[in-house]
């Protein structure tokens, strides 16, 4: 499953971009999604690095591929406006993070990009997204948009 109850982090009181990247990526570690913690960490910023993963619509979608990485994943987390450098100027209030195996030759991370970002274009989903009072009603929004 790319995404798990553990796998959501509904409330971040964090407001710097590389703080919620290594504090998302101690979660991945904590649930066993990734061996090591500063090597997955250093892949997200090398990509974040490139180009902001700040999409738009207060979202950010980090991600990088690791040999830490145990299997694809995506972690969740809710912050409060932070400056993520998004394309439209907005700050970012969620932030979804996927991971993925240096090994993955199927560009497993595009897809799940791709799944994402369609979704994240229906002012309905994040709506949901944003008002789910418990990592449980959080998986149920995802699962009905066929995300999990």
């Amino acid at each position: 499953m790319l995404i798990t109850k553990e796998s959501i982090l509904l409330a971040c009181d964090l407001k710097e971009k590389e703080a919620i990247i290594r504090a998302m990526a101690k979660q991945a570690f904590e649930i066993h999604r990734i061996k090591e913690v500063e090597p997955f960490v250093q892949a997200v910023l090398h990509r974040e690095a490139e180009f902001s993963t700040g999409v738009g619509y207060g979202i950010a979608i980090p991600h990088g591929k690791a040999s830490v990485v145990n299997e694809a994943f995506v972690m969740f987390c809710r912050v409060d406006h932070v400056d993520w450098n998004s394309l439209d100027g907005t700050d970012v209030d969620m932030v979804f993070m996927i991971g993925v195996p240096e090994e993955d030759t199927s560009n497993e991370h595009l897809k799940i990009l791709a799944l994402l970002s369609r979704r994240l274009m229906k002012e309905d989903f994040r709506t949901a997204l944003r008002t789910a009072q418990s990592e449980d009603a959080l998986l149920e929004i995802l699962k009905k948009w066929e995300i999990i």
